[in-house]
């Protein structure tokens, strides 16, 4: 048995069976997992996921919104 690097979720799995580069998918998150060692076993998380994750996180469209906001403001008092 093996925990998942994202979720921290026990996946059940026959050690023996699995090779370095081997993928699994973790049944709890969906998460794509690959096998780094053998010995003993131990799995991370593919790195397209990793950047996927990093670039959901980075969005803020809010702080956007509020700027223009702003600009539009500053041209309307600079029209009056």
């Amino acid at each position: 048995m093996v925990n998942c690097p994202k979720c921290d979720a026990v996946i059940d799995v026959d050690e023996e069976e699995l090779d370095e580069g081997d993928s699994l998918i973790c049944e709890e998150c969906g998460a794509n997992l690959s096998v780094t060692g053998t010995s003993p076993l131990e799995l991370s998380q593919d790195k397209e996921e990793e950047d996927d994750e990093d670039f959901d996180e980075d969005e803020d469209f809010e702080d956007d919104e509020d700027e223009d906001v702003e600009e539009e403001e500053e041209e309307e008092d600079e029209w009056k």
